[in-house]
């Protein structure tokens, strides 16, 4: 079908509008990779030099480090959590009708429209009165509540697409239905499995509203480290962190939808 001149003008008007939009939402990253290149010990830009220090100083900075410690704890643990959580919800909600289950579902998702300072100030008052400190149990435990609506949609989609009929065929040969859970399902389901866990540890590896109201300085997490450190310092090395950032998240997200196809797990496109 040919186009008339009008449509084609509005397609590429659209196409502009959104290569736009990509570049404004893109410019604060490019400008903070840029910027931390600088050779001045003062954040500026564009740079009047070019220098590698302050990625070697954040590297180095101690805090940081004990930041990237604390955040891989709770990451781990927290993601892994979600998923067996996540994973169990979804089948529930997924395969069995029973009361309840559509205000089951909105409870697990609710951390999407939730703001998550709300959430981290409901976990402190929590903690108050009940006599709990601040340690990584309650910390792990309010990641888990942030992340797991993530982990509940990867499965949901990845359940939605499984050929029930496999699972039926294997039924049918004796199989109990334990065994077609972890012989058959779980299996068909892995890609889903692993895509809810990446993006659950991303998004705890990243999370710093909640967490500024949940941890300690013995629990302080990367993104909690940096805002405590730019509170007393202005050089690039914050620059330089948030480019390995930007990076390190990039590459992982790349990866993903290259080996596990992001957008048939997220439901943005049907599997073939």
């Amino acid at each position: 079908m040919t186009l008339g001149p009008g449509l084609r003008a509005l397609q590429v008007g659209l196409r502009l509008l959104v290569l736009a939009i990509i570049g404004f939402i893109l410019l604060p990253s490019v400008v903070v990779s840029i910027a931390a290149f600088s050779d001045r010990a003062i954040l500026t830009f564009p740079p009047t030099g070019f220098s590698w220090r302050w990625f070697e100083k954040a590297l180095t900075y101690e805090d940081f480090q004990q930041g990237v410690r604390n955040g891989a704890i709770v990451m781990l643990l927290a993601s892994s959590i979600a998923l067996v959580i996540g994973t169990g919800a979804a089948m529930a909600i997924d395969r069995y009708r029973f009361r309840g289950r559509a205000l089951l579902q909105a409870m697990l998702l609710s951390p999407l429209v939730v703001p998550h300072f709300t959430v981290g100030l409901g976990f402190l008052i929590l903690a108050a009165q009940i006599g709990m400190a601040r340690t990584y149990t309650l910390v792990v435990a309010c990641h888990v509540v942030l992340v797991l609506p993530f982990v509940l949609r990867s499965v949901t989609v990845s359940l939605r697409n499984l050929d029930g009929r496999l699972e039926q065929a294997a039924a049918s040969l004796g199989a109990s239905p334990r065994r077609v859970l972890f012989t058959v399902t779980l299996p068909l389901l892995a890609p889903g499995l692993a895509g809810g866990w990446l993006f659950a540890a991303i998004l705890s590896f990243n999370e710093f509203t909640a967490s500024l109201f949940v941890t300690a300085q013995r629990t302080q997490t990367l993104p909690v480290a940096m805002y405590n450190y730019v509170r007393e310092y202005a050089d690039p090395s914050m620059a330089a962190l948030s480019a390995i950032y930007i990076a390190v998240t990039a590459l992982l997200l790349v990866l993903a939808n290259r080996f596990l196809g992001l957008g048939r797990i997220l439901g943005v496109e049907h599997g073939r």
